[in-house]
């Protein structure tokens, strides 16, 4: 005799599954903002932007729960910068960026191969610009 039951059902119905991750803390609904790893061979606990996808050994957590996390004794806790927001330079970010642009804008000085100037100290080196260095090509000798 046949089952009277049709096809098996999925014990929640597909329309109330949200896509949002949840945090992985128990009975908190909230969603996530944030992932947590576990670096057992360094004793460290990485909390950085929420993953791309949920990974097994990673938990997502909520913003109230990344803010209270702690380790466990004699474990660090690293926290990495979310990325998410626009990085705002600092004015010493900005005050070398314009030097270097004055600089660039600079003409640049000619000396002879024998000037005893610094391109005679390192034959690779073509010109400097303050603590960086503009190097020859070792196949353009």
């Amino acid at each position: 005799m046949g089952s009277r039951r049709g096809p098996l059902k999925s014990a929640v119905p597909s329309n109330l599954v949200s896509p949002v991750r949840r945090c992985s803390r128990t009975a908190c609904g909230r969603p996530a903002v944030a992932t947590l790893t576990y670096v057992y061979a360094d004793s460290t606990a990485v909390l950085g932007p929420l993953a791309t996808y949920a990974e097994p050994h990673c938990y997502d957590l909520c913003a109230e729960h990344s803010e209270r996390l702690t380790a466990p004794r004699g474990w660090e806790v690293v926290r990495l910068a979310d990325a998410s927001g626009p990085a705002r330079p600092s004015g010493d970010d900005l005050e070398a960026l314009a030097n270097a642009v004055r600089e660039a804008a600079r003409p640049q000085e000619r000396t002879g191969e024998g000037g005893g100037g610094p391109r005679s100290a390192d034959p690779m080196e073509v010109a400097r610009r303050g603590h960086l260095r503009v190097l020859r090509s070792p196949d353009n000798n």
